[in-house]
């Protein structure tokens, strides 16, 4: 099995966190990251494509492609960025922001993100453990700052998914997705803590593609079972009611490559070879869209597929399927040339329209959970700096997650 692909593949994703990054330590925005590298994007910033920058500027440092004085200038820049400048509601933030002026960018949300803000927090504590001292400090202020409990919903015991100062919260947390992560944080905050209860609210539906049963995320995309495990190993971790999500992602992962494999409505992209496999939110022929794996929930039409593939689905979850990961990526690169680029893959191809489209572009988002796993594949060491901080610490252990090894029956 050829692993070179993952080093070229890192750095490329590592390049695109730091290059396009707002620069300028004079700027309100000093340390935003852009969302993707379009041109009609150009001002356009994202929270978690910051999050996932941060931790990619630890993998630089330690992997020699920046300097740790480097390093340690950007990160404490960026902190005090969120701290001081960047438009926040209830200590949440914005998902998409100006990159010159840190406010939100007015074309889209119009409210703060709690899973954009989680995103963030992420590379936040990461930055915390490994540099400690004031970056830590800083990190502390904007931690502290963010009101759980405005988000909760104690009615139907969810988060909602986003909140309106006006009018309150909205929509719900309700399925297994990606928000993990925000039950840790919520828990664990000690200013504006969230009842571990919490936990227990959202939905498991259990299904089967093929020999894999597993807790299905909406729509099937990739990206729901990778998310929080980019920092959080779940490897051997139960819960209490002796669920392991490692588990349930290896066995995700591997019933999305076989969705492609199957070739279920006919597409020529995933018919190409075995090693074409790879579902999740990406840029499509029709812009952007989540795609996934059956078996779909109903009322889910809209993450059904049109042939579109993308590395990052597959990238993402080399921790749980490494050979079957390792090869797609070698796939793409020796028989979709046209898929390279200076910041390593483009976000994703399709060989079912009339001019076999490759996206134009990169996306944070899709890049950081490339380069995080690799990382984790490889040494580990982005899961072992967020589980070293006292609030993940804790927050896990109200929650109820055990080492299996030490569980016994």
């Amino acid at each position: 099995m050829d692993k070179r692909i993952l080093d070229l593949e890192a750095k490329g994703c590592f390049d695109f966190f730091w290059n396009e990054a707002n620069t300028d330590k004079n700027s309100p925005g000093y340390g935003l990251v852009r969302d993707n590298t379009a041109e009609s994007n150009r001002d356009m910033a994202s929270i978690a494509s910051v999050g996932f920058g941060l931790s990619a500027i630890i993998i630089g440092i330690e992997k020699k492609w920046i300097s740790y004085e480097e390093g340690y200038e950007r990160t404490l820049g960026t902190l005090n960025t969120f701290l001081n400048n960047v438009e926040e509601s209830e200590g949440f933030f914005f998902h998409f922001l100006h990159m010159e002026t840190a406010k939100k960018f007015e074309a889209f949300y119009d409210c703060a993100s709690i899973i954009d803000t989680s995103l963030f927090l992420n590379g936040a504590v990461t930055s915390a453990e490994y540099f400690g001292g004031e970056i830590k400090i800083v990190f502390e202020l904007i931690f502290k700052r963010v009101n759980w409990q405005k988000y909760y919903d104690q009615e139907h015991n969810m988060y909602f998914m986003g909140y309106h100062p006006e009018t309150g919260g909205f929509g719900h947390w309700d399925m297994y997705a990606e928000q993990l992560m925000q039950y840790i944080f919520g828990v664990a905050s000690p200013t504006h803590p969230v009842p571990k209860e919490i936990y227990k609210g959202f939905r498991r539906d259990l299904v089967k593609y093929g020999e894999n049963e597993f807790y299905h995320s909406p729509g099937g995309a990739l990206f729901t079972h990778q998310y929080s495990h980019a920092w959080f190993n779940f490897e051997n971790i139960v819960d209490e009611d002796g669920i392991n999500w490692f588990d349930n992602s290896v066995k995700a992962s591997l019933a999305a490559k076989q969705y492609c494999n199957d070739n279920a409505q006919g597409f020529k992209t995933f018919a190409d070879s075995e090693h074409a496999w790879g579902l999740t939110a990406c840029d499509g022929p029709h812009g952007y869209k989540a795609y996934g794996a059956g078996p779909f929930h109903p009322n889910c039409d809209e993450f059904m597929n049109d042939g579109t593939i993308a590395p990052a689905a597959a990238a993402g979850s080399i921790v749980f399927t490494p050979k079957e990961s390792i090869n797609a990526l070698n796939y793409f690169y020796e028989n979709v040339p046209e898929l390279w680029s200076k910041y390593g893959f483009l976000d994703s191809y399709n060989r079912d329209v009339a001019s076999n489209w490759v996206s134009d572009r990169v996306i944070g988002i899709d890049k950081g959970a490339t380069l995080l796993m690799i990382e984790n594949y490889e040494t580990g060491l982005i899961w072992d700096l967020y589980l070293k901080n006292e609030y993940i610490k804790k927050g896990s252990k109200m929650l109820g997650w055990k080492n299996s090894k030490l569980v016994t029956s």
